[in-house]
């Protein structure tokens, strides 16, 4: 079985609109691709929300727990169009 590496979701600071930056390549994280970890949650540790980036060459599995703490109002991320 393959270890699958976790990056941290970065908020980005200079977007008008709340987004989230992949931890390994920056590009960023589709609002559909971004989901609670309910089922999972033995396989990725502490993590309550995860993220993959659907970048080419990355598919990067992200934690956006930290990121999300750093916006102001996390489920506006959710309401606005990606």
């Amino acid at each position: 079985m393959q270890k699958t590496e976790h990056y941290n979701a970065i908020a980005s600071e200079s977007s008008a609109v709340p987004t989230l930056l992949c931890g390994h390549c920056r590009s960023t994280l589709s609002r559909s691709r971004i989901f609670r970890n309910e089922e999972m949650r033995p396989q990725s540790g502490h993590c309550q929300t995860l993220a993959l980036c659907s970048a080419d060459d990355c598919g990067a599995l992200n934690c956006c727990d930290a990121a999300l703490a750093r916006l102001d109002d996390p489920d506006e991320l959710f309401s606005k169009a990606s």
